[in-house]
């Protein structure tokens, strides 16, 4: 009888409780998971030093990634034999690389061109052997389709991109993770849209991990960082979901995103990549410094500097790049240059507004 329920079942007659059930199963792995790893990275002594570039003073466990990690490949196993397969052994595969890569920097300390290699090759193994790449600009600056060699080498950078640009912001108490929360629950829907439910599966697995994470993240008792291996991971993600989305818009005509894909994505990844390209700027043009040494200018230590909180700071982003989002679809009738062209102008202007009324206001 189990047997027959099971060759006869499909995840697609019941997505909302399939979802639902990945969701759940999810967030108890990972909730289970974190206090054995506080309670291993204490007694091993395996914690994040303050220094004069932190944000807290006090020592933190900073393994969080681990809790995530395995609560998204316990998923991805179990689901595995319902759904896109390939899709999902290639991403346990690229994503075991980034977790042992992002580990070892945690516990000791790997080389940026060590860590760059290893980005590399996760990116390449999906872009190749699932054919997920972004095939052209969408006749952005009037440039259509790209040759297919020219097409994994930008595909390649954009991963490059926003895996670094999502690491960048992981700099106070719950940005990173409720950045990847918000972009991942609008990937949830617009996969759902799409009935590709493999990819919504993924990302509301990891929408369950990152709840239960936050939970700690945010505490002042039992504080745990996501670490390396978490941000890593999570850039990845985001980057694959990211490039997904684009490629099924771009197969897809008769999709309402067909020409308009780019623009929602960069709407999606707004704050990273604004704060990447502005830090980047401030150091190479302004300091004069490497684009790779840290400091303290990103946007939301401005936050912190003028009297925000760490969670007020969180939710101010997190809040405004939600409304970038819902802009982003509201425009969707116009010509994506403008498109594009409007989200640069409205998204600045956005996170400027906390900082003027701040100061307003003392």
């Amino acid at each position: 009888m189990i047997k027959t329920l099971l060759e006869d079942f499909s995840p697609n007659n019941y997505p909302f409780i399939w979802l639902g059930s990945a969701f759940l199963l999810a967030f108890i792995i990972a909730l289970r998971s974190f206090p054995a790893i506080i309670y291993v990275a204490r007694q091993k002594h395996l914690m994040d030093e303050p220094d004069e570039r932190s944000e807290h003073t006090e020592v933190v466990p900073t393994l969080g990634g681990i809790g995530i990690f395995l609560s998204l490949i316990v998923v991805m196993t179990i689901v595995g034999a319902f759904l896109n397969t390939k899709v999902l052994l290639l991403v346990m595969g690229a994503l075991t690389a980034l977790f042992f890569l992002g580990l070892k920097d945690d516990l000791t300390v790997v080389s940026p061109s060590k860590k760059m290699m290893g980005q590399i090759f996760a990116a390449a193994l999906l872009i190749i052997f699932t054919n997920t790449r972004i095939i052209g600009f969408s006749n952005i600056l009037d440039v259509d389709m790209l040759p297919y060699w020219l097409s994994i080498i930008f595909t390649l950078f954009v991963y490059i991109l926003i895996i670094n640009a999502f690491n960048l912001i992981d700099g106070i108490d719950g940005l990173a993770g409720s950045f990847a929360l918000c972009a991942s629950a609008v990937f949830v829907y617009i996969f759902v849209q799409a009935d590709e439910l493999s990819l919504a599966t993924i990302a509301i697995a990891l929408c369950g991990a990152l709840i239960a994470f936050l939970r700690l993240n945010f505490s002042k008792e039992n504080k745990l960082f996501m670490g390396d291996t978490g941000s890593m991971i999570l850039g990845f993600l985001l980057a694959f979901f990211t490039i997904s989305f684009i490629n099924l818009a771009q197969t897809d005509p008769s999709s309402s995103y067909y020409k308009a894909s780019p623009a929602l994505a960069f709407a999606l990844l707004f704050y990273p990549l604004m704060d990447t390209l502005r830090i980047f700027t401030i150091r190479i043009f302004i300091h004069k410094t490497s684009p790779f040494k840290a400091d303290k200018n990103h946007v939301h230590h401005r936050f912190i500097q003028q009297g925000y909180s760490h969670v007020v700071t969180t939710i101010i982003i997190v809040i405004i790049n939600f409304v970038i989002i819902c802009i982003a679809f509201n425009l969707l009738s116009l010509e994506l240059n403008y498109q594009i062209l409007a989200l640069w102008c409205y998204g600045s202007v956005l996170y400027i507004v906390p900082l003027v009324l701040k100061k307003w206001l003392i």
